[in-house]
């Protein structure tokens, strides 16, 4: 199955330099995301937009939000990385801040590793744990080595189809650093989300969310992104 976008110029306008290692990892996912169950049956002829350039919409958020942190140079922490997404492309967009993916799955941080190695991602550590053994003051004996030393949480943390709010804020805030923020990825249904989380967003401090339109390229349908900043 071809790719709807194989014979477009629109990947190479949107990734520039990101685009050669895009590439590469579009043709993994080809080959091998639907019989390894990274990407569903439905996906294969759509991985440029439905992934691949949906996650990269992300990343002008992202270097927004950096410029306003007081980390001199911030780390970001993307949180359930799953088969890449977005943590990969923001890797490859990016490759000069900090990425650290966490996902809690064997075989999907297998796949992973497999990833950063042939895409040679250098500023990619891969941290096999669940969430909550990573907040800072916690953080698991197995993956202390892998983090910063005196961690004190990521300045950004993103994510994508992880969970609704009211499971993502007491998930991600206490991985946040202080003042530091949430850039994820949301659908249509942000708005309805933020409002059934109110009360665990204040329980985590988590406050000032705001709702993005961020345009993926060309005339492909856009995507929502949510900041929300941590006291």
């Amino acid at each position: 199955m071809t790719d709807q976008l194989a014979h477009s110029d629109l990947p190479r306008e949107i990734l520039g330099d990101a685009y050669e290692k895009l590439a590469l990892f579009h043709k993994k996912l080809e080959e091998e995301g639907e019989p390894r169950g990274i990407i569903g049956p439905r996906d294969v002829d759509i991985i440029w937009e439905r992934h691949i350039l949906n996650s990269a919409a992300l990343v002008p958020f992202l270097l927004e939000e950096m410029d306003d942190v007081r980390s001199v140079k911030p780390i970001i922490g993307d949180i359930g990385s799953g088969g890449g997404f977005p943590g990969i492309i923001v890797a490859a967009c990016l490759p000069d801040v900090p990425l650290y993916l966490v996902e809690p799955m064997e075989r999907r941080v297998e796949w992973l590793h497999e990833v950063v190695d042939e895409l040679d991602l250098k500023n990619v550590t891969l941290v096999r744990a669940r969430a909550q053994e990573v907040v800072p003051g916690k953080v698991a004996e197995h993956i202390k080595s892998l983090l910063p030393k005196h961690f004190k949480g990521f300045d950004i943390v993103t994510c994508r189809a992880v969970a609704p709010m009211t499971k993502l804020t007491g998930m991600v805030f206490p991985l946040i650093a202080p003042s530091g923020k949430l850039v994820t990825l949301k659908g249509r249904s942000v708005e309805t989300e933020l409002e059934k989380a109110a009360k665990e967003m204040k329980k985590y401090g988590a406050v000032s969310p705001v709702v993005y339109e961020a345009p993926v390229g060309g005339d492909l349908e856009s995507t929502r992104v949510l900041v929300v900043e941590k006291k």
